[in-house]
């Protein structure tokens, strides 16, 4: 039986990172799939490589948590910016969400006129900018240090955004742009839906500006797609892809880790999985009640994978704001990612898109299998007619999609992020410690939530845990 000192199950975002940082320990990655970075990852079908997910990367500059984090490794990432981070379309108008505000303010003011945008959208910047200055940023349980830690962030975020940190987006929203026009909170929505899993109604402020704030930032594209990045960030990583945990075991001093290869001894484990389903991974009651006490988050994802071919150059990221919910989904919008033109991995024969939405896990996994085969058909075939109604230079060559029963299959989930926080949820927010010495999480699920930054500051917890917790 090989011993470890930390065994990582999952090569996501979170998974990659952590293991990255303590690549010098003796350390295994396990991941199931052949293809690294889960949503993160990239994958090869029928000779054209796509994107499982979406690909902004946000983050990458001085003074924030990954540039720190890449920097303390010493990598130094392919990338290349995005200087339109998302351009939005909506009744045939289109904004581009840029990183010069004042540029920004300009279009917005033509498309959802308001008297008190210049209030809102500064109050929104300056809140993100206050947030990623804080020093002492932390959250975890389960021990007096931890409880003491997380206490002196509460109390330095206090300070700096006073009573805003007790608001309310809805409120805040209603208070600062009366009146506000039904497609102008659509677009607000669509934007909170990409970064938080979120509308505005029940999230905090801070969430809502955080959410919004991020193409106020650098915004870069992966040379190569998503998972050339976590390849890139895992090099001198002992990695096992395709070489699942079957089940793990309490045992003295650490756990047995059963693989469907081998039989291993950690003494820490981090799961960079799905903590809803974390459970099923384990023999110990204690344990299986710690997981189980997480209830389901049950949205997903619905993705359109596609290889298209246009007359004019393409942007890196847009969005697509319809009128009317999408056909079996719960939005009313969609993020598309596309290759960059001068990408000779991705965008071989025409250029390879990603076009994701958000749906209801459960709703795929109850239908009949020819009635499955249908539904999914009619989504794609709705996404695709949208797509190439407000993008008519587009043509598409290619296409398949994917449900939560697909991401199921390959990277071991059927949700899309973990519960979007709220003033009903925040004390339940999953932490990255446990109440077991030496098992923890990581990634969307658990704090602080999605994408490259969120992931980054959970991360940022759990690599102080492992460096304090030696033992």
């Amino acid at each position: 039986m090989r011993q470890l000192d930390i065994a990582v199950i999952g090569s996501g975002i979170g998974g990659a990172l952590i293991a990255s940082l303590h690549k010098d320990k003796n350390l295994i990655l396990f991941e199931k799939d052949h293809n690294l970075g889960g949503c993160a990852s990239t994958f090869s079908r029928y000779g054209d490589n796509y994107n499982a997910g979406a690909t902004t990367f946000v983050g990458y500059e001085t003074g924030h948590v990954i540039k720190k984090m890449f920097d303390k490794i010493g990598f130094k990432p392919d990338l290349k910016q995005s200087y339109t981070a998302i351009s939005t379309i909506q009744n045939n108008q289109v904004l581009d969400r840029i990183e010069d505000f004042e540029t920004f303010l300009q279009a917005l003011d033509t498309i959802y006129p308001h008297p008190n945008n210049r209030i809102f959208w500064s109050a929104i910047k300056k809140m993100d900018e206050r947030f990623w200055k804080l020093k002492k940023l932390y959250f975890n349980r389960f021990s007096l240090q931890a409880w003491l830690k997380t206490f002196a962030f509460g109390v330095e975020a206090l300070c700096t955004f006073g009573m805003q940190i007790f608001q309310s987006a809805k409120g805040f929203i209603h208070k600062t742009l009366p009146n506000i026009s039904k497609e102008y909170l659509a677009f607000i929505d669509a934007q909170l839906l990409i970064t938080l899993q979120s509308k505005h109604d029940g999230i905090p402020l801070l969430a809502m500006a955080l959410g919004l704030a991020y193409p106020f930032h650098k915004v870069y594209y992966p040379n190569g797609g998503m998972g050339s990045l976590i390849t890139a960030l895992l090099e001198g990583v002992d990695v096992h892809n395709k070489e699942a945990i079957t089940r793990i075991q309490l045992a003295d001093g650490g756990y047995i880790l059963h693989s469907t290869k081998s039989v291993y001894f950690a003494k820490k484990v981090v799961l960079n999985t799905n903590i809803y389903d974390s459970s099923k991974l384990f023999e110990d009651g204690a344990i299986k009640r710690y997981y189980d006490k997480f209830s389901f988050s049950d949205q997903s994802a619905f993705v359109v994978y596609a290889k298209v071919k246009s007359d004019q150059d393409l942007l890196h990221h847009y969005q697509i704001i319809l009128d009317k919910q999408i056909l079996n989904c719960i939005s009313n919008s969609f993020f598309i990612s596309i290759s960059d033109t001068h990408d000779t991995k991705m965008s071989q024969d025409g250029y390879s898109v990603t076009i994701s939405t958000h749906t209801k896990a459960f709703f795929w996994q109850t239908l009949s299998k020819e009635e499955y085969k249908k539904q999914k058909n009619a989504t794609e075939a709705f996404i695709l007619s949208k797509l190439q109604k407000h993008l008519p230079h587009i043509k598409v060559m290619r296409a398949f999609s994917a449900t939560s029963k697909t991401f199921d299959r390959y990277i071991a989930r059927l949700n899309c992020g973990g519960r979007a926080l709220s003033f009903a949820n925040i004390l339940q927010m999953p932490p990255c410690n446990t109440p077991f010495r030496g098992l923890y999480n990581i990634g969307d699920t658990v704090f602080a939530g999605q994408g490259w930054p969120g992931v980054a500051l959970g991360v940022s917890v759990l690599d102080q845990e492992l460096t304090c917790n030696k033992s």
